[in-house]
């Protein structure tokens, strides 16, 4: 909010201000430079001509690019210097009303020089919006550095990786196991040995020694 009351109190300033500096640069304008000159010749001002061209161009343009918004301090500057140069050599000596001669109007216009020279022109203006695009500008920067600034994290592979587990020892392919039969007698004349046998055969392991049956048994 104070922001806001600065800026449109700096804006009614710039315009008053202006439209002064440019009325009194207008007369001069229109009465010419070397009659302006002349003048300055007459009150005392040292290299009158000069003088006269700084202070027409001054108060001209200067009042313009017030009432714009456009180098408010420099303007505000060049005012400045300008108004003292008046008050030094015409109207320090005669008081302080203007109707006496004296310094009232160019007191109050340097003042407000000083003021746009210290303060700027605010945001209202050519000047603000200038300052609102480098600022503007500007954090765009600081932001793109400080994210090139920061570590890049990794990108996520599409590989997926099996959760640590407990480690199980290698094993060999296994070869299909084969039921056993129950160990009773079954129709075919297939026993228990014939099994045993056709499972060593199916595992690829020797099979084993079958005593040779008892003769004295067979009998």
């Amino acid at each position: 909010m104070k922001r806001v009351v600065f800026d449109v109190a700096t804006l009614i300033a710039r315009l008053v201000t202006g439209v002064v500096l440019v009325a009194h640069g207008s007369q001069k304008w229109q009465g010419g430079l070397a009659a302006t000159g002349q003048a300055f010749k007459g009150m005392g001002i040292p290299m009158p001509e000069l003088a006269a061209a700084f202070a027409t161009v001054v108060e001209t343009a200067g009042g313009i690019f017030l009432i714009l918004g456009l180098l408010v301090r420099l303007v505000g500057l060049l005012l400045l210097i300008n108004m003292l140069g008046a008050i030094t050599y015409v109207h320090a000596g005669h008081g302080v009303l203007s109707s006496a001669g004296g310094w009232e109007l160019p007191g109050a216009l340097g003042a407000l020089g000083l003021l746009f020279l210290a303060l700027g022109g605010g945001r209202i203006g050519i000047d603000g919006i200038f300052a609102a695009m480098f600022r503007r500008r500007s954090a765009r920067r600081a932001a793109e550095e400080e994210h090139a600034a920061q570590p890049q994290r990794p990108e996520p592979s599409n590989v997926t990786t099996r959760p640590a587990g407990p480690a199980t020892p290698a094993t060999s392919a296994e070869a299909p196991r084969v039921p056993r039969q129950p160990t009773e007698h079954r129709a075919g004349g297939v026993n228990d040995d014939d099994m045993r046998d056709i499972d060593a055969l199916v595992s690829d392991e020797p099979p084993p020694h079958r005593k040779p049956p008892n003769r004295s048994d067979a009998v």
